[in-house]
């Protein structure tokens, strides 16, 4: 059968694309930023999945706000860089799986998760970014992704968004989906977007550092309680966009102690730094035990 055997967490900040495309990673502001995702590249090259289910936010790019589905799962062969007002990131085409994606699609709902299936769609930072961030500078011709990608858009732009605990339930349902697939793949999920980082108003640019550090400790080591957080104590203590870290708790909630069948996850790496643009970025592996 199909495994999860390991989480990413990692912010998916525009402004970090653009410095690995412009190759301003040796500056000083980034070189930081950069270094904390050394370790992480030299995991992913040696725990190369088969499959990443990447969870992230479209930023009005795939769907505009004519139509914002609360769950879209990417169902298609392949997703092209997103054209976000300046051009396609130069990175390669998002290769898909179609039979897992349509599987966990009917498994997901079937467990009474209403999903949007779509078929084509570009894909933007949200999901580019956590890529480049793992997997270094690719070609965006000749190059390829380690391996084929899963996107699944999180609504966190528009409100009603849904609560962290339906996002952790969510987390275990695809866990069961995945286990139920009958060939054998090494999956990752990736959960992205956050930490905190406010774009607009009067409290635009706040960075909370003590509430994200904490929020995080809580995430690893007691995830039921961490997905009980409200709303309004993101956007309160995190900013307006702080609430992307519900998208988390789905990559925490399909982790193998959820499903009462393994130990604590072990952290194989964790990450802080401030700022990058106007965002804390927050960074973390954790592999089933």
């Amino acid at each position: 059968m199909a495994r999860i055997t390991a989480s990413v967490y990692t912010s998916h900040v525009p402004a970090i694309g653009v410095a690995m495309d412009l190759q301003k990673t040796g500056e000083d502001y980034w070189k930081p930023l950069f270094a904390g995702y050394d370790f992480s590249r030299r995991w992913l090259r040696d725990n190369r999945p088969d499959v990443i289910f990447l969870v992230y936010n479209d930023h009005a790019t795939a769907f505009s706000l004519d139509l914002i589905p609360t769950f879209a799962l990417g169902t298609g062969a392949q997703f092209n860089p997103a054209d976000e007002g300046w051009g396609a990131r130069p990175v390669p085409v998002v290769q898909g799986h179609p039979e897992l994606a349509s599987h966990i699609a009917q498994s997901v709902i079937q467990q009474d998760f209403d999903l949007t299936l779509v078929n084509r769609m570009d894909v933007d930072h949200g999901l580019t970014v956590p890529l480049s961030l793992m997997c270094g500078e690719q070609d965006p011709v000749h190059g390829a992704w380690p391996c084929p990608v899963i996107p699944f858009h999180v609504n966190v732009v528009q409100y009603p968004v849904p609560s962290g605990q339906r996002c952790f339930q969510l987390g275990q349902a695809i866990r069961r989906a995945v286990e139920s697939f009958d060939e054998d793949l090494n999956v990752q999920i990736w959960g992205t977007g956050g930490m905190s980082h406010q774009l607009q108003g009067a409290r635009a640019g706040l960075i909370n550092r003590e509430w994200d550090n904490a929020w995080l400790d809580q995430m690893i080591a007691d995830p039921a309680a961490c997905a009980a957080t409200p709303h309004i104590d993101y956007v309160r203590e995190a900013g307006s966009e702080g609430i992307e870290l519900v998208m988390w708790l789905i990559a925490r909630g399909a982790m193998s102690d959820v499903a009462g069948s393994g130990r604590p996850p072990r952290v194989a790496h964790r990450f802080y730094h401030v700022p990058a643009s106007n965002t804390a970025v927050g960074h973390l592996i954790l592999e089933n035990a």
